[in-house]
């Protein structure tokens, strides 16, 4: 897979457009194999950040990746798509973007004839029914990916992944309580992004984990993948990490707030525990949603103890 938009001269073109964060892509996977098996023929780029090109090569789904910014206007070379799907919102912006883009057909949820948004809708399910509903076949639950072919990091393999990060702080569980987590597990990893070190670090420090088994920072997209697919379990917040362990299937415990698991939590399944207090709230908040803080310390630590393999 190529990160440009050299199309053979002879190929037709599809491009897919899901200009967001890596759950998001994680979330959109069975609709692009859908988009595979229904366009064989077509060269399929896939409009997302740069960054997730790695990730996005394991579905095996696309053959290049385009870099993009969400709502931002699309690189001219991906103007004139024979088909262009709007895997990225309701519309009307993210519609009207591919439009101008001009593509002979536009897959997009919008006015009728169109299909229809629903509001409430599992985020996998959502963009295959899109699909459904344009004449093609989707099934949302094709959405396992392979271990990335890079070794993991010592610490994480057979451990417990603990991931206390979240885009927002409404999905934010608190530091002190993810410490009391890793100090009842019996070897644990922590993981996060090079702007969450501090966070893990101060994770860390507060459970007497040694900083050997803080990757926070020190891994790549695809060493992350590695150490959740070598992990024995996960535990974290409604993230992309979460999404990592449902498509790896490594068994994990997820941390729900504002927003219910049956919008964007992984299958039901023994080995892939929501947790959920049942109460709605502002996922882009600041401060902790209240629904996130009912769960307590025990809650997750028997959710752990729990799970099946």
């Amino acid at each position: 897979m190529s990160r440009g938009t050299a199309w053979p001269a002879a190929a037709p073109r599809l491009v897919a457009y899901r200009a967001l964060g890596l759950g998001d892509l994680l979330t959109a996977v069975p609709a692009l194999r859908a988009l595979a098996r229904a366009f064989p023929g077509h060269h399929r780029t896939l409009a997302t950040p740069a960054a997730l090109a790695p990730l996005a090569a394991l579905t095996g789904a696309v053959h290049a990746v385009a870099d993009a910014v969400a709502l931002a206007p699309l690189p001219p070379k991906l103007h004139g798509a024979d088909v262009a799907v709007n895997l990225h919102g309701r519309g009307p912006e993210s519609r009207a973007l591919l439009a101008a883009s001009r593509p002979a057909r536009l897959i997009s949820f919008g006015p009728a004839p169109a299909p229809r948004w629903r509001a409430g809708e599992h985020e996998m399910e959502r963009w295959c029914r899109l699909l459904r509903e344009s004449g093609l076949l989707a099934d949302p639950a094709d959405l396992r990916l392979p271990a990335p072919d890079v070794d993991p990091p010592a610490a994480a393999r057979g451990a417990t992944l603990i991931h206390p990060g979240a885009a927002s702080g409404a999905r934010r569980w608190p530091p002190e309580r993810w410490a009391e987590v890793a100090r009842r597990c019996a070897r644990v990893a922590i993981t996060g992004g090079p702007d969450e070190r501090p966070l893990v670090l101060e994770v860390a420090r507060a459970a007497g984990v040694p900083e050997r088994a803080v990757l926070a920072g020190r891994t790549g997209l695809l060493e992350l993948a590695a150490a959740v697919a070598a992990a024995a379990r996960v535990v974290s917040g409604d993230t992309g990490v979460a999404h990592l362990a449902t498509a790896l299937g490594t068994p994990s415990v997820v941390l729900f707030g504002p927003t219910p698991p049956q919008e964007w939590g992984p299958p039901p399944s023994a080995r892939h525990v929501a947790l959920w207090a049942g109460r709605r709230g502002d996922p882009h908040a600041d401060a902790p949603d209240p629904g996130l803080l009912a769960l307590s310390v025990d809650d997750v630590v028997q959710a752990l103890a729990g799970l099946g393999t």
